[in-house]
């Protein structure tokens, strides 16, 4: 008698397996490309990038960037730029907690963390720059019922005056503002997210509580080419960003 491959085997089981085997090849699949972006390719203490056994690094997949700005491929190991923080484990074991080592608003820790993007400013559908200063968008106006910010004073968590309002960075295509182009009583004209300030329009104030008032003057000083490239905006909010937990010591600190 002839050997019957499906012997002892129904439909049931058959599908079980296919099943099976689907869902391991889904899965391997799926962490082979979640190595496109970083992790887990690079250990946390370092930033060495490395493969891993069974799920190991897929080849480079090209794509193509709109408006002729080029292709770029992922992985692309040449990318990395190792350790983008300054700061120490608190404990031995990979994966402990990091403690910031300088300023820790720009130690590049917790809220302070930011990517390495590209230097070239984010594009609208027209392939214009998608973010500028409203003094360059004669075509752009504040609502006549909303507050126009420009001369306002923003203070800071601590009520201190960290300067005033000389400009507005719009957002051409969803039609909102983004950054506040704050001078500082030292002479340094810097960029404040829109989105972490409040406005006060009776008493002409902003306050944005991610900082102190004097802490304005470390944050990134404001492009002088009318555009900010989408590297500049990961450093603002990550600069504010960390004030949240870094701006005073008392921030830090457990709740209980």
């Amino acid at each position: 008698m002839g050997y019957q491959l499906t012997a002892g085997l129904d439909v049931a089981e058959l599908a079980l397996w296919a099943f099976f085997l689907f869902f391991l090849g889904l899965v391997i699949y799926l962490r082979r490309e979640d190595h496109r972006e970083g992790y887990p390719l690079e250990e946390d203490v370092g930033g060495r990038v490395h493969s891993s056994g069974i799920v190991a690094d897929p080849s480079p997949k090209s794509f193509r960037l709109p408006f002729g700005l080029g292709t770029v491929y992922q992985p692309n190991p040449a990318d990395r730029d190792g350790v983008m923080y300054k700061g120490r484990r608190t404990a031995a074991w990979t994966g402990s907690p990091l403690e910031p080592v300088g300023d820790p608003l720009q130690a590049g820790i917790g809220p302070g963390a930011y990517a390495i993007r590209a230097e070239r400013p984010d594009l609208n559908m027209e392939g214009h720059p998608r973010i500028v200063p409203l003094r360059v968008q004669p075509d752009f106006h504040i609502a006549p019922n909303d507050p126009d910010p420009r001369g306002y004073t923003i203070v800071g968590a601590d009520r201190v005056i960290a300067g005033t309002i000389s400009d507005i960075w719009i957002d051409t295509a969803d039609r909102l503002v983004r950054y506040l182009e704050v001078a500082t009583p030292s002479g340094k004209s810097v960029l404040a997210p829109m989105f972490m300030a409040s406005v006060d329009r009776k008493r002409r104030t902003i306050e944005l509580d991610a900082l102190c008032g004097h802490q304005f003057d470390g944050a990134p000083e404001t492009p002088g080419s009318n555009t900010i490239t989408l590297n500049q905006e990961e450093r603002v909010q990550a600069y504010f960003g960390a004030g949240y937990l870094y701006a005073t010591p008392g921030r830090a600190e457990p709740f209980l």
